[in-house]
């Protein structure tokens, strides 16, 4: 019971922080194409490796 009250806690501060980040996100001039080319190389880095079994 205690193991759920604690990942129900931290599911709900996780959820508090992502609404932040968004609002903070919005609010800011975001180069989101920039952002967008991290996360697709990190993406086919991880892709990579699977495929591969190298890194």
């Amino acid at each position: 019971m205690i193991r759920f009250v604690i990942v129900a806690v931290a599911i709900v501060i996780a959820w508090l922080l992502l609404l932040r980040i968004f609002r903070l996100a919005k609010k800011a001039q975001v180069d989101w194409t920039g952002i967008a080319a991290i996360v697709g190389f990190i993406a086919l880095a991880f892709y990579l490796r699977h495929v591969t079994g190298m890194g």
